[in-house]
């Protein structure tokens, strides 16, 4: 199963094997058979980009590969890597930027590992620098259009981190407000607004 978030809205593409942990369809949910060509995609991708109607849109076929390969032959890919951080306290680091709670991360460098790539941002977007990498969590999906609007999937690579750092220095360059620690409950449960792929890594925690 692949999930993007396309308008913080998921788009899912799954085997037909396993279509029914998902259904039903309904008039908020949408449950769809692939057609097999890749620009039949668009009208779903449409629909998630220029309206609000759905709380979700699942595709699937018989070929789950190809329908995958067939997704991604739609847009010009990057990737990027970020990290839960937690301190003693067991608290999470969270930031403020242009209006949504979210995790520090940024765009791998050319030449550059995900791993460092994650050190790096978390060190740059929050003013730690005492960072003990943990384990891999999971990638994340979201599609936005760039300044020549063309549609760009990005891959995020998320890791769970460690620090003995106290003081933050959000990177204001970036247009971070603000960096803080949080209680993951508190986090989840602020009902302010926060991406939902990254309500997704901070519940896998």
């Amino acid at each position: 199963m692949y999930k993007i978030y396309i308008n913080d809205t998921p788009l899912q593409l799954v085997s037909t094997s396993k279509i029914d942990q998902f259904g039903p369809s309904d008039e908020k949910n949408m449950i769809a058979r692939y057609a097999g060509k890749s620009k039949y995609l668009l009208n779903y991708i449409d629909m998630l980009e220029k309206t609000d109607r759905f709380d979700s849109i699942t595709l699937h076929a018989e070929e789950i590969n190809k329908l995958w390969a067939d997704y991604q032959s739609l847009y010009k890919k990057i990737e990027a890597a970020g990290g839960c951080v937690f301190n003693e306290k067991k608290e999470l680091l969270v930031i403020y930027r242009r209006g949504f709670w979210d995790l520090p991360k940024g765009k791998i460098d050319l030449g550059e590992g995900r791993e460092e790539a994650a050190v790096r941002e978390v060190q740059e977007e929050t003013g730690i620098d005492d960072i003990n990498l943990g384990e891999f969590l999971a990638t994340t999906l979201h599609t936005y259009k760039n300044k020549k609007h063309k549609r760009v999937l990005k891959f995020t690579y998320w890791y769970k981190m460690m620090t003995s750092s106290t003081i933050l220095t959000p990177q204001a360059e970036e247009d971070i407000e603000k960096a803080e620690w949080q209680r993951i409950d508190q986090f989840l449960n602020n009902g302010e607004p926060t991406y939902k792929n990254i309500i997704d890594i901070v519940k896998k925690i």
